[in-house]
C-alpha cells in the first residue's frame, strides 16, 4: 500500500475516533456527577394535613394542605380538583386597609427542598358547591404538579375555625 494512502487511512480513522472519545468522556463525567449527588434530585412532593371546613349554609367552603418538596427542583401546583364537588379552585387572601379579599390564582410555587402551608390568611383551596359533610369525613382532592404530576389525597372535615394546620 502506498505511503499516502496510509496516511490518508490513518487521518480518516483519528478524524472518526476524536467523536466516540469525546463521547465517552462526556458520559463518563456526567455518570460519575449524577452517582456523586451533585446532579440534584427532581422534584419530590408529598401532601399532609388536608383539612376542609364543614360547609354551613353556603355553596362554598376551603380547603388548606401541607405541600413538602423534598427535591433539589422547583415545583409548581397547577391546578385542583374536588372530584365530589362542584369546582376546585386556588386562591389566595389579600389584605388590604385591614379588609381580607379572596382571589383566584393560576398556580403556587413549590420551592426546592420547603414546605408550602395553606391557611385562611393565605393560599388556599376554594370548593364550590361542597357535598354535605359532617366533621370527621373525608373530601377526595387531586392535585396536579408541574414536575411531580398527579397527587391524591383526602381532606378531613373540620369545624370551622379548626382548620389550622397541626404543628410540623
Amino acid at each position: 500500500m502506498k505511503d499516502s494512502t496510509k496516511d490518508s487511512l490513518l487521518r480518516s480513522a483519528k478524524a472518526a475516533l476524536v467523536p466516540a472519545v469525546a463521547c465517552a468522556v462526556t458520559l463518563g463525567g456526567l455518570g460519575a456527577w449524577t452517582a456523586s449527588g451533585a446532579a440534584g434530585r427532581p422534584a419530590e412532593v408529598s401532601v399532609s394535613d388536608a383539612r376542609v371546613l364543614v360547609p354551613f349554609d353556603t355553596d362554598d367552603t376551603a380547603a388548606f394542605l401541607r405541600i413538602r418538596n423534598d427535591g433539589d427542583g422547583d415545583d409548581v401546583l397547577l391546578s385542583v380538583e374536588a372530584p365530589t364537588a362542584g369546582r376546585a379552585m386556588l386562591s389566595r387572601t389579600v389584605t388590604k386597609q385591614g379588609a381580607g379579599k379572596m382571589s383566584m390564582i393560576s398556580s403556587v410555587e413549590v420551592p426546592a427542598n420547603s414546605t408550602v402551608e395553606m391557611s385562611p390568611h393565605d393560599t388556599d383551596i376554594m370548593i364550590s358547591a361542597p357535598p354535605r359533610m359532617r366533621a370527621g369525613e373525608r373530601l377526595p382532592l387531586v392535585l396536579k404538579f408541574r414536575e411531580s404530576g398527579t397527587v391524591r389525597t383526602e381532606a378531613v372535615a373540620v369545624p370551622a375555625g379548626s382548620a389550622a394546620l397541626p404543628p410540623k
